[in-house]
């Protein structure tokens, strides 16, 4: 069986769209078998797809290939997650840091500005 890269990354879920998957294709931020790849190009069973997503790679193995979308609950007989715990860890990392980012305004108060003063005072001494 011959399926494209583009169709089955958003047959097992891994975008929303299928034109989504062929832009993050196009950006080089999926691979194949860590090589750069086209929309276009044939994927078969034993094939590794990594995803540069928030600064981590997330590394996949096709297990079976299948031109339909999967419900979520399918998907784990199709594709195996064999992303390393650090890089899940760092994109933990991330998520966190723009949640705290998002909740603020981005621009430190009177007191903090203080705070933050009297820190940087500290290391001069």
């Amino acid at each position: 069986m011959k399926l494209r890269i583009d169709k089955f990354i958003w047959c097992v879920r891994l975008t929303k769209t299928r034109a989504l998957a062929a832009e993050l294709i196009a950006k080089n931020k999926i691979r194949l078998n860590d090589l750069p790849t086209k929309a276009s190009k044939d994927i078969s069973v034993g094939d590794t797809v990594f995803v540069y997503r928030n600064s981590a790679v997330f590394t996949y193995s096709v297990l079976k290939l299948t031109d339909k979308r999967l419900s979520a609950s399918l998907v784990s007989d199709f594709i195996q997650d064999t992303t390393s715990i650090e890089e899940k860890e760092k994109n933990n990392l991330y998520l966190a840091s723009q949640k705290v980012y998002r909740l603020s305004d981005g621009k430190p108060t009177k007191k903090d500005r203080r705070e933050i003063e009297d820190f940087l005072d500290q290391w001069d001494e």
